[in-house]
């Protein structure tokens, strides 16, 4: 009973309240996100998207990581279909709340 008058006094005030099991859950989630693309991403992907993230072209990736303009290509197309994200500004958001792109 406490916890719900804690709830409607700050929700009064035009503050938020969580319980603690979906404060727990929150912080877990926005944990594990900076994790993820570790996980899912080649160590060439991240830097295929840090990259991007700077700015750079397909050709200029290419350059930087010493590699063809098709082969940098197909590495961003792999990139984006694993995150199932089609656009350059999408990827960089992404890249940015990952902490793989500085903002």
């Amino acid at each position: 009973m406490n916890d719900l008058v804690q709830a409607i006094q700050r929700v009064c005030h035009g503050g938020t309240y969580l319980s603690p099991g979906i404060s727990q859950a929150v912080v877990e989630a926005y944990l594990s996100k900076g994790t993820q693309p570790r996980k899912i991403l080649t160590l060439r992907e991240r830097q295929v998207l840090q990259l991007i993230g700077e700015g750079k072209s397909t050709k200029e990736i290419a350059g930087v990581l010493g590699i063809g303009a098709k082969t940098a290509e197909t590495h961003r197309s792999r990139l984006m279909q694993k995150l199932d994200i089609h656009e350059t500004a999408s990827l960089v958001r992404y890249g940015v709340r990952c902490g793989l792109v500085p903002p």
